[in-house]
């Protein structure tokens, strides 16, 4: 039963440049919540340590005693956050393992279907996941093991197990947390006051106050992203707003995302139809820039001008694409959106500028706000099998051609804008069952594999 509630992310900003030795402070315990993070990841991110991770009160006992945090002198309160997001992230990780996995064994035309139920009951059975990948004996449950026994005696067990640890090593990646970008504070470490907040640091009975462009205050955990280069803070706040349900949104809508125009819908409606002038001119923006970085990179000194130019260019780029999906759902009152999995990054054509600019394109942003968006409105999101998606089409489902932005049907005749097929083509597999995948549920590991 879908919540009546969805998290939002709240930001602040700082209404001054943060002072030089305050924004070092701040730098200094991103940079310890890193060393946590990484320390974790290292630890208890392989195998071994899977029986460790949930529900976690081992990995915490484990780091009080390893002495870390005496070591870098990191206060508590920051301490056992970052221990608890590398595990968040750990557990997020191996739910992604086990979702790729799964989609193999799904595919797999030389397992039957025996084997495939019974490596669907390894991934499920957590006891019996961990327990096949450390190669030691399996214990469970009396109800489970039965269970077990059954499956088991209809396969080749050792070799179902060695099809599994293979499909997990491949599928598998270590952690790590390059960049000491932020930190999660806790309500123990900040006070809201006088317009701004203070902020508790590795000295002893120590703040920084940070001035903010809004006097809002929450009492919950948040995130202190840190923009050194501009001396900059941004609060990103995580608060659950009440999801709206409307009665006239009762429609199946067909959407496509592209490029030139942000989106097209079945019916042709176009929405975003600069955000190919906003995206061109950022890409070109950013082309050469690093154009003239890399030929007079020895008497660069810094490149803080740059940053804070490509910040306000992203924020612009990123409020457009705001406005224009708000529109969309206003006016096209939608039930439920099927929209085409957009396509992942490294595909490269001949021309380097489209390339730069494909490589540019904001399109896990998009997706990210669109499935916000729909939570908050109660739209149900679905994002559909797309291969040959835009080649097939929508009336007779024959192979068209393509030119000049239209699609033509050599056989039937029918001639529309190929965006708009695309989109008459993802609606028709969305209500057929063609492959869909609910992009609620998959949202978060797709995010972490962007």
């Amino acid at each position: 039963m879908p919540s009546d509630t969805v998290c939002k992310i709240i930001r602040q900003y700082n209404s001054a440049p943060i002072p030089a030795e305050d924004m070092q402070k701040l730098q200094e315990i991103a940079e310890d919540y890193a060393s946590v993070k990484n320390y974790v990841y290292q630890r208890y991110g392989g195998i071994r340590s899977l029986h460790k991770i949930y529900p976690g009160y081992t990995v915490q006992n484990e780091m009080t005693q390893s002495g870390l945090r005496e070591k870098l002198d990191m206060p508590s309160v920051y301490f056992y956050l970052a221990v608890f997001d590398a595990l968040k992230e750990i557990k997020i990780c191996w739910s992604a393992v086990k979702t790729r996995v799964l989609k193999q064994v799904n595919i797999h035309e030389g397992l039957t279907e025996e084997e495939k139920h019974f490596l669907r009951y390894l991934l499920k059975v957590n006891n019996a996941f961990e327990t096949v990948l450390m190669g030691i004996p399996l214990k469970l449950p009396k109800e489970i093991q039965k269970q077990y026994n059954a499956l088991s005696a209809c396969v080749d067990v050792k070799k179902m197990e060695s099809y599994l640890r293979r499909q997990v090593r491949r599928h598998s990646r270590k952690l790590h947390a390059d960049k000491a970008e932020g930190f999660s504070i806790g309500e123990r470490a900040y006070r809201y006051d006088n317009r701004g907040v203070y902020i508790s640091v590795k000295q002893k009975r120590k703040r920084v106050f940070i001035p903010l462009t809004d006097g809002k205050r929450y009492t919950r955990q948040l995130y202190i992203r840190l923009y050194p280069d501009r001396r900059d803070v941004e609060l990103r706040v995580p608060v659950n707003v009440r999801v709206k349900k409307h009665q006239d949104y009762d429609r199946s809508v067909g959407i496509s995302i592209g490029m030139t125009s942000l989106l097209v819908t079945d019916e042709g409606h176009q929405y975003g139809g600069e955000f190919g002038d906003y995206q061109s001119r950022f890409s070109e923006w950013l082309r050469e820039q690093t154009r003239i970085y890399q030929k007079n990179r020895g008497a660069n000194s810094g490149r803080e001008k740059y940053q804070a130019k490509k910040h306000r260019m992203e924020e612009q780029l990123h409020s457009y694409i705001n406005q224009e999906l708000n529109r969309f759902l206003r006016e096209e009152r939608p039930q439920i959106v099927y929209m085409p999995k957009l396509p992942g990054g490294g595909v490269k054509g001949p021309v380097k500028k489209f390339n730069y600019m494909a490589s540019t394109w904001q399109r896990g942003y998009i997706k990210s706000r669109l499935v916000q968006k729909c939570r908050e409105q109660s739209v149900t999101l679905v994002e559909v099998f797309a291969k040959d998606i835009s080649n097939e089409c929508s009336r007779c489902g024959a192979a068209g051609n393509k030119k000049d932005g239209w699609f033509t049907c050599p056989f039937c005749g029918y001639m529309v804008q190929q965006r708009t097929n695309t989109a008459k083509n993802a609606k028709k597999r969305g209500e057929t069952g063609t492959n869909p995948y609910s992009l609620h549920q998959i949202i978060e590991i797709q995010t972490l594999d962007e």
